[in-house]
């Protein structure tokens, strides 16, 4: 049991490894492989084995303790596990003869026996020999590792018979195999396992190998292990195989052909490989060396197991080959990245197609090396080529190596650089044609999809060329360009109607009514249509437009920079802050002026020949004038100079004046466009106040030839151009000459320069102190709308180029102060230059001495905001107009120029206003003196415009009055406070039919304090007694009603008693609910086509009155009173009421009124705007007669007066200023009373049918013509297809289809809804079949002509006469064939249809004759209007009823049915159903409302309506 239990130590086998040995001359060149294989078994590791084993020996390494002087080498021993897992060692022993390297010959050892007998020794014995590990140790076995043999001695178990298979070198294969034979011999006798070992078989000879074979299969037991040291191929096999014979316990050996075994060891290799790789494979940074990646690897099993099968030289090799392809990665990338950079370089370098289109790359190269930029897109190395330098490491320098541009890939990039640059050339010019082209279809609209577009421009050159992208880039912004363009053109059109939207209060907000009267006006503007199809986008600019006229605040402006207030502020900023300082001192004392200074402008030396005459007529540079000496200074330049503006004006020579002179047409305008070099330059620099008023004088040079044909033409086109300019002109005096100039010509110039010196400066008056603002004498108000086309200081320049101009009161940036002697004093005059917008709260809440309202007369917008403007201003203040233009030849040459410019004019004749005009181009009209007479007017009634508005301010109490100019804390918002007390009143409306003292209501709360007049606004309700004086009221704001002309009243004292209580049921009620407590008046007698909104305090009134009816009967008992806008009747005399004492009051004192009353212009303006939206007849309302009584409108907001609809003109009051006749307000009167009797006799059968617009909104498909609808492919319209597949689907046997009318929203619906998207499923709309058929006519109805044809509609009527029916039929049918294409399908279609629809009249009652008479006025569309036409609308009828009947016939070849009723067509399924896709979809207005023409007209029999 003890035995057992100790592990038992492994068997130990010795084995002599041996084969044919000797000199050279015995075995040849080589060996047989007997050390190689010791080596690869003992040593199987690939960095251990060693190809190279010598046997010639020196003495000394033959006596070294590893050969120990013996014959054989210990190899040392190897641990072995067998296949059953029991281990064994295995010490090897190679038997083989050491030759000496001086002898040649076998060194002399201690055994003298032969190779042979030595070789089958059973017992070795060699006292401390070392383990053999290879040649190199021999002599240095202190560097290797040192094992001894065991003991010194070994007992040999068996043999390994070594023998070359190979080719061998110098040696028999016979006598190896003789010699192999006697050994194996000699070893048998041993009795010890023998095993042949065919060595080298890597290299094997078949025939060698198979003697082998034959030789050990004559032996007993002997087996043959084919084996490869270099491969490692069945080495151990062999060993392990002696083991096996040795230890009888083992299994018998399997020994594994050479073939199978190397096939096995190479996949082990190649697998083993292949993960080294894939390591390998890791490293990414071709900079890394082996010792470093090995030492990180060493510990890998893929890596050490492939060291061991392939060694370190080849891991090192595949490393070195990974990191070379890394290397050369690296090196096509760089390269790859150069050779993408090279066109961007190119482009940098040589983007002119020009200049390179025909050089050669090498040319292009030196071209490039020149180039300013060459350095930063290009490298030029020392030493190339470049991949081979440390310039491939420099991963952060971009630059391209120069001599990388010798290779032909840059070579090529070159050529496709020239070629794209052509390319892309010919692609701008046609993306520039294809734009042209979109800017010709004048139909695109902004906001039409591209898809809308297409299919108008697929056969354009450029269109074809172009990318679809590039086609799409340039439709998208020719779309921005035309949204943009029609955005400020609807802004501009907002701006043109400012009246419809300045007639509120600041602050507030407008009512659903109010938004319904701008649309209303609005739509009927094409600016307004023009942003149909961007809705959403145009009621937002259409919203923030009134969000800033109701909070108006410079930041929020809607001209941004440009906005008036802002460009004030800062030129006032540059100019006041440095007029004190800036006054130049040359012109200090203008009136003793001696020296001046002249600029002479000429061409072709024109300039030095007048100087040189002016020098002549002069002694020492002086010239006599008028009896006074004046020294000048002559700089003449000619007008080519480049230098002209810099030479005009330095610091050493400031002009007085320039003559510019001129001998032709072409001198002449040349000297125009310099002079306005000149003007505009002194405009935006500004370098001195005095360099934009330079006064200029065109002189016209003699001509030598007196009889020369061209002197009248110049002399003509010169004094135009002077006009102008604005400037003088001196003509060639009379007489002949022998010079060019003449000397009157020199003095009438030097006069004008001097009058014009004298004229630009004010030296009269010293540059005045800056005074505390509440010293300033009069307060004006200049007004100037944003984005204007002028510059600010053109129309400020009046005062800044005046010495008396100074700044105003710290704090005021918009403000500035004048001292101008008025009168017999000289008056400070504060001058406060605001936008319109800022301008609104001055008006209303600051005193204001005078307004000066500037307008472009370029701009129709400008004109409109001053009107809304003037409309609002109290007409006790003076106003200016002050329109602005480049010249007064405008006014002749421009049309619309001289529109704007007469209307000022005629607006300030109206109201008694100043006029004039500012001219960009002219300096003498852009002095103070403009506003001299304006100035002493508004002096003048300073005294009464003061009283008004401190009387004004006295009465609100709770309202502290702000002065606007010194310190109004407003900043850009303005906010208005109305007073809450009962002491602050306000006049009621000017020329009242009700006295002034008459007071209609109590004020029972806050709210009722206020009260609504004509317009929506919100006034005070008087609350003192009715005695009250006409000096408690608050004049400051006229409540904005319209007055009503004065009707004598006689005897007239209060109102009666009734009345007011008439009056309080009238306001506290619905009028429209309750009741009349009121007499009416006799039918006949009122208007009733007059329908107004009511504000909220209208009294009620029966809707038998009229709205409008102011005038009075004689009757003093049963009179019929208007108050504000309700009608009473008043039962007492004139006297109770006390209209005499008002009349009597009028006359004493006049109250103060808005401008708005006393012009004819600015009153027919905003009453156009009522009419356009309050117009009694509507397009609609064409067929109704007077007995139809209209829907009344929307009433005012009770939530606040100020939301109510802006009514202003209704009723038919007129200001007496425009008509104030009784006479004529009888007649209006009379003419109403008898319309009205008029209207109440039975109407007449209507003569004309002229159906209105039924659509209100815009459509490219409905009211299109058919052509643009149908494709060849498609030639039946889409909409006319859906509209028949769903009646012929769902309502073919509809009762009364095509003649009961479907619902008219719905009809509407269906086209919008076709508008937006044309795949609409009519099923899903949950339409009924009716409202389809009505929109199916509706779009024949909308078809610009008619589906039959105007031309053949008198053949249809003859040819109807035929009496025989098969000829009439055959010639109506050559008359459909004259059809055009489109229209013939279209109503083949149509006519195919009704024919089905007739097919079922037994339960739709729709014969074809019913359907004739419904569709034959929308098919062929008659003249109306034609009294003739009445007497054929039977033929017409019976027409269409022939072609539904004969359907078959006509279109599809069949026979003539003799039949009545309508016979069924079956066309071929191929033309049943034929359909165009809508090539534009656009949105349309709803269709005709047909139940409001049936209600109105008896019955048609005839179908028309």
């Amino acid at each position: 049991m003890m035995a057992k239990n100790k592990e038992p130590r492994p068997p130990s086998y010795a084995v002599s490894v041996v084969g044919l040995s000797g000199t050279e001359k015995d075995k040849g060149n080589c060996g047989v492989g007997k050390s190689c294989l010791c080596n690869r078994f003992v040593r199987s590791k690939a960095d251990e084995y060693y190809p190279e084993h010598t046997s010639v020996l020196s003495t000394i390494d033959f006596g070294g303790r590893v050969v120990n002087n013996d014959h054989f080498l210990y190899w040392g021993d190897v641990t072995q596990s067998g296949e059953d897992g029991i281990e064994c060692r295995i010490h090897v022993i190679e038997q083989t003869e050491f030759i000496d390297d001086q002898t040649f010959l076998p060194h002399r050892s201690t055994n003298l026996q032969p190779y042979i007998k030595r070789a089958a020794a059973s017992k070795l014995q060699s006292a401390e020999k070392l383990m053999y590990i290879c040649t190199d140790q021999l002599g240095l076995e202190q560097d290797f590792e040192q094992k001894q043999m065991p003991e010194g001695k070994l007992s040999i178990d068996g043999f390994l018979l070594c023998i070359d298979v190979s080719q061998g070198c110098n040696r028999k294969f016979d006598d190896q195999l003789k010699f192999v034979n006697n050994l194996y011999i000699q070893l048998s006798k041993s009795k010890k396992p023998i095993i042949i070992a065919a060595t080298k078989c890597d290299e094997c000879v078949d025939h060698y190998l198979r003697e082998v074979q034959a030789f050990a299969s004559n032996k007993k037991n002997l087996v043959v292990v084919e084996t490869s040291a270099r491969f490692n191929v069945n080495v151990e096999t062999c060993f392990t195989a002696l083991v096996q014979m040795m230890d009888k316990t083992r299994g018998k050996p399997k020994i594994i052909p050479y073939l199978d075994a190397y096939k096995t060891q190479r996949q082990l290799v190649v697998t083993a490989t292949d993960k080294f790789e894939k390591l390998v494979q890791t490293v990414r940074d071709y900079h890394a060396t082996w010792k470093t990646v090995s030492n990180k690897l060493k510990n890998h099993p893929d890596y050490e197991e492939y060291i061991n099968l392939e060694g370190t030289k080849k891991a090192k090799n595949t490393f070195s080959k990974h990191i070379e392809q890394l290397k050369q990665e690296h090196i096509r990338k760089r390269k790859e990245e150069y050779i993408n950079a090279l066109p961007r370089a190119l482009n940098t370098l040589l983007s002119n197609l020009d200049e390179i289109e025909h050089l050669s790359w090498s040319e292009a190269l030196k071209l490039m090396e020149k180039r300013p930029d060459f350095q930063s897109c290009f490298v030029v190395l020392e030493k190339t080529p470049w991949d081979e330098t440390d310039h491939i490491d420099k991963v952060n320098d971009r630059r391209i190596p120069f001599d990388l541009l010798t290779t032909l890939e840059a070579e090529k990039v070159y050529q496709n650089h020239v070629q794209h640059l052509i390319s892309e050339k010919r692609r701008v010019e046609m993306k520039e044609k294809f734009k042209k082209t979109l800017e010709k279809i004048q139909f695109i609209s902004p906001g039409q999809p591209w898809e809308e577009v297409i299919c108008f421009v697929v056969e354009d050159e450029a269109f074809k060329y172009i990318t679809d992208a590039d086609s799409k880039e340039v439709y998208g912004r020719h779309q921005r360009e035309i949204v943009e363009k029609a955005k400020e053109e609807f802004q501009e059109m907002l701006f043109e109607h400012s009246e419809l939207f300045y007639d509120l209060d600041l602050n507030a907000t407008p009512s659903s009514d109010k938004m319904s009267e701008i649309h209303a006006v609005l739509s009927e503007e094409p600016r307004y249509k023009a942003l149909q199809k961007l809705a959403p986008d145009r009621e937002s600019l259409l919203l923030k437009h009134i969000g800033f006229v109701y909070h108006p605040t410079k930041e929020t402006c809607l001209s941004g920079q440009n906005c008036t207030d802002i460009k004030v502020e800062q030129l006032l900023a540059n100019s006041l802050l440095q007029l004190d300082h800036g006054r130049s001192n040359l012109y200090h004392d203008s009136a003793n002026i001696d020296k001046v200074n002249l600029f002479i402008l000429g061409k072709d030396g024109l300039a030095q020949e007048l100087a040189n005459e002016i020098r002549t007529q002069s002694t020492d540079d002086e010239y006599a004038l008028d009896g006074k000496i004046y020294e000048l200074d002559l700089r003449p330049v000619d007008a080519k100079s480049p230098y002209l503006l810099t030479q005009l004006w330095t610091s050493t020579f400031k002009p007085h004046g320039c003559f510019c002179v001129f001998n032709s047409i072409e001198s002449l305008n040349f000297i125009g466009e310099c002079i306005a070099k000149i003007r505009a330059e002194a405009s935006q620099i500004r370098r001195d106040k005095y360099m934009a008023n330079l006064p200029f004088t065109l002189i016209l040079a003699n001509q030598r030839d007196s009889v020369s044909k061209n002197l009248p033409i110049l002399r003509h086109q010169g004094q135009q151009l002077a006009n102008k300019l604005q400037c003088p002109f001196v003509d060639v005096p009379a007489g002949t000459y022998p010079r060019k100039f003449n000397e009157t010509q020199i003095k009438q110039a030097l006069r004008g320069v001097l009058e014009a010196v004298k004229h630009n400066f004010d030296v009269v008056s010293p540059v005045p102190t800056i005074k505390d603002l509440s010293e300033a004498d009069l307060r004006i108000v200049m007004c100037a709308m944003c984005g204007d086309p002028f510059s600010v200081d053109l129309i400020l320049s009046p005062f800044l180029d005046s010495h008396s101009c100074s700044a105003a009161q710290a704090g005021q940036n918009n403000s500035l102060m004048l001292d101008k002697i008025i009168g017999e004093k000289r008056r400070r005059i504060q001058i406060t230059i605001l936008s319109y917008h800022s301008s609104i709260g001055v008006r209303k809440d600051e005193l204001v001495h005078g307004y000066i309202l500037v307008y472009s007369a370029k701009r129709k917008a400008s004109m409109g905001m001053l009107r809304a403007f003037l409309s609002e201003v109290q007409d006790t203040i003076p106003v200016q107009l002050v329109a602005v233009t480049d010249s007064q030849a405008d006014f002749f040459e421009n049309e619309a120029i001289k529109e704007l410019m007469t209307e000022g004019e005629h607006i300030a004749t109206e109201i008694t206003a100043k006029f004039t005009a500012l001219y960009s181009l002219s300096q003498y009209h852009r002095q103070t003196e403009v506003f001299t007479l304006f100035f002493s007017d508004v002096l003048e009634k300073k005294n009464m415009i003061e009283s008004s508005y401190m009387s004004d301010s006295t009465r609100e109490t709770t309202h502290t009055s702000e002065d606007v100019f010194p310190r109004s804390p407003r900043g850009g918002s303005l906010d208005y406070n109305y007073p809450d007390s009962e002491d602050d009143t306000e006049g009621p409306p000017p020329y009242s039919p009700i006295g002034d003292d008459v007071r209609l209501l109590p004020a029972p709360s806050d709210r009722s304090k206020y009260r609504l007049d004509l317009e929506g606004n919100e006034y005070p309700i008087h609350s003192t007694p009715l005695n009250c004086h006409d000096h408690e009221r608050n004049h400051k704001v006229p409540p904005p009603i319209k007055p009503k002309p004065l009707v004598p009243r006689t005897n007239v004292k209060k109102l009666d008693p009734n009345l007011l209580k008439t009056i309080e049921a009238g306001i506290g009620k619905n009028p429209r609910k309750q009741p009349s407590r009121v007499p009416a008046a006799p039918p006949e007698d009122i208007d009733q086509s007059d329908n107004y909104a009511e504000p909220i305090d209208t009294i009620f009134k029966h809707k038998g009155f009229a709205d409008d009816i102011y005038a009075v009967p004689d009757d003093s008992q049963n009179r019929i009173i208007k108050v504000r806008n309700s009608i009473v009747i008043n039962t007492q005399s004139e006297e109770e009421n006390g209209f005499s004492d008002r009349i009597s009051k009028s006359h004493g004192e006049r109250r103060p009124s808005k401008y708005k009353y006393k012009s004819k212009t600015l009153f027919s303006k905003a009453k156009s705007y009522y009419r356009r939206t309050h117009s009694d007849a509507s397009d609609d309302e064409a067929f109704t007669t007077s007995k139809t009584k209209r829907k009344g409108r929307h009433r005012g907001s009770e939530e606040d007066p100020l939301l109510s609809p802006v009514e202003t003109w209704k009723g038919g009051i007129d200001n007496p200023a425009i008509t104030s006749d009784q006479e004529l307000d009888d007649k209006k009167l009379k003419k109403k009373t008898h319309k009205a009797k008029e209207d109440k006799k039975p109407k007449k059968k209507t003569k004309t049918f002229n159906p209105p617009i039924r659509r209100n909104w815009e459509s490219n498909y409905f009211g299109m013509p058919l052509q643009d609808l149908v494709t060849p492919e498609k030639p039946i319209p889409l909409f006319v297809e859906k509209c028949v597949q769903f009646i012929e689907d769902t309502g073919l046997c509809t009762e009364g289809l095509y003649r009961v009318s479907g619902n008219k929203t719905d009809q509407d619906n269906i086209q919008k809804q076709f508008d937006q998207d044309h795949n609409i499923s009519l099923e899903s709309m949950g339409v009924t079949v009716n409202a389809v058929a009505g929109a199916l006519k509706a779009f024949f109805a909308d078809l610009p002509d008619p589906l039959i044809p105007y031309s053949l509609h008198q053949e249809l009527l003859e040819t109807s006469k035929i009496l025989d029916k098969t000829e009439r039929l055959h010639e109506l049918k050559e008359i459909v064939k004259k059809f055009h294409p489109v229209n013939y399908d279209v109503f083949k279609y149509v006519i195919t249809h009704l024919n089905r629809v007739s097919q079922q009249y037994k339960t739709n009652f729709m014969t074809a004759d019913n359907l004739s008479i419904c569709f034959w006025p929308t098919l062929m569309r008659p003249d109306f209007e034609n009294r003739e036409f009445l007497s054929t609308t039977k033929i017409h009828q019976s027409v269409i009823e022939t072609f539904i009947q004969q359907c078959q016939f006509f279109f599809y070849n069949g026979e003539i049915v003799e039949a009545p009723n309508p016979v069924a067509c079956q066309p071929p399924p191929s033309n049943a159903v034929q359909m165009v896709e809508p090539m534009v979809p656009l949105q349309l207005p709803p269709p005709l409302q047909p139940q409001l023409i049936q209600s109105q007209l008896p019955a048609d029999p005839l179908g028309i309506i």
